[in-house]
């Protein structure tokens, strides 16, 4: 990536995409990934990416299975990348035509979401030790993702000005800075409470707004509830790996489970269309087949 005409426009994208497209830090970097990957191979190819045509990006989806070995959502991940950058250059009048929008991607097979049982999530509780201030946070931000669903983005972007202590009620800046209001329960309420009232206050050194904050008393970032995560799983002995985005997954989960409505989880997760939330129906079909099959008197034969 010697070209600076081509870091220009890759820096210019990004921008683009934080500024505009109002996406996480995280997201961007995942884009940035996919996209630096595909200029390595042009430059290893000799092919200049303004000259882009659909048969070399027919032979970079060949590298991409057959050399890289990448699953099927992964390379359809990378071709959505590179569909946005293409996109954008086209808009600009960098390039005559977005040519990846002449492609699709691989069939991706049909991938459930990944979820905690509740008795899961209790051993994960009981881990932060409540008598300091860290513990008190860490527990606030199990308690804060299981009871709300919110994407972890949105929960490191929580002021306490934006919290409605009567009403247990946050309002949450979602994507497209869409505002929606999220509700939590009395568990999540007590651990709130503890960390305003004593925790926070020690962290808070600089006098910030936001809710979550780290040992140095800034804002916390994705980086950082995904470190912390990982190090409560660690002390537990759930055999799981974990992110934010799987106790979303077992929020939803276990609303359906408990008989609510699609279009409820819709609103309360924030997807903006009910196709986004039906692939938990795959799940609660599977978990009423299982209730069918230990309930029912006769659904199977006595042996």
């Amino acid at each position: 990536m010697e070209d600076n005409t081509l870091n220009k426009n890759l820096i210019s994208y990004l921008d683009y995409l934080k500024y505009q497209k109002n996406y996480s830090d995280y997201t961007i970097l995942s884009y940035k990934d996919d996209i630096v990957e595909y200029l390595n191979y042009l430059n290893s190819e000799s092919l200049n990416y303004l000259d882009i045509e659909y048969s070399d990006i027919r032979f970079y989806l060949m590298y991409l299975k057959d050399t890289k070995k990448d699953n099927n959502s992964s390379i359809d991940r990378k071709l959505s990348s590179l569909r946005g950058f293409y996109k954008y250059m086209a808009n600009e009048g960098i390039v005559k035509t977005n040519v990846f929008s002449l492609v699709n991607g691989p069939k991706k097979s049909k991938k459930l979401p990944r979820y905690f049982e509740y008795n899961e999530l209790e051993e994960m509780f009981n881990i932060p030790d409540l008598n300091t201030p860290l513990g008190q946070r860490d527990r606030l931000i199990l308690e804060m993702l299981y009871a709300t669903g919110v994407r972890v983005g949105e929960l490191v972007s929580i002021k306490v000005s934006d919290i409605d202590l009567g009403r247990k009620n946050i309002i949450i800046l979602g994507k497209g800075n869409k505002e929606r209001f999220v509700t939590y329960g009395e568990y999540c309420e007590d651990s709130l409470k503890e960390y305003l009232n004593d925790g926070r206050n020690t962290l808070n050194t600089k006098n910030s707004d936001y809710l979550f904050l780290n040992n140095n008393g800034g804002q916390l970032t994705e980086r950082g509830v995904r470190f912390i995560l990982d190090k409560i799983i660690k002390q537990t002995g759930i055999n799981k790996s974990i992110s934010p985005h799987m106790i979303r997954h077992s929020f939803a989960t276990h609303l359906l489970n408990a008989g609510c409505d699609l279009l409820t989880v819709q609103k309360l997760l924030g997807h903006e269309s009910i196709k986004a939330t039906q692939i938990y129906t795959h799940v609660t079909t599977d978990r009423l087949k299982e209730v069918y099959y230990k309930s029912f008197p006769r659904a199977k034969i006595d042996e």
